[in-house]
């Protein structure tokens, strides 16, 4: 039987954009990150984008629509990176 050898190729995307998303809760769901960002129009959008594994959070591919993000959890999304913020800019 032949071997054969495997590579394993890795992409990795430039971020083209980083921003900052505050909340003023403790949490918020990815899918309503992904509307309040503006990275998606509507929350079938965002669904959609989650569900085809096409959003990473915290460097992994999530597909929960309802995970649960805090603040300095990282969304990257189509070369933008949102990093969720509490909202207290201390300077």
């Amino acid at each position: 039987m032949e071997n054969k050898v495997r590579k394993k190729i890795v992409v990795r995307a430039k971020v083209q954009s980083e921003e900052t998303l505050s909340i003023t809760t403790p949490f918020i769901k990815l899918d309503s990150a992904m509307k309040l960002s503006g990275l998606a129009e509507t929350g079938g959008t965002a669904k959609m984008f989650i569900e085809e594994g096409s959003v990473k959070v915290n460097g992994e591919v999530c597909t929960q629509r309802g995970k649960k993000l805090y603040p300095g959890d990282k969304i990257f999304f189509r070369n933008s990176l949102f990093v969720i913020s509490d909202g207290n800019e201390n300077n």
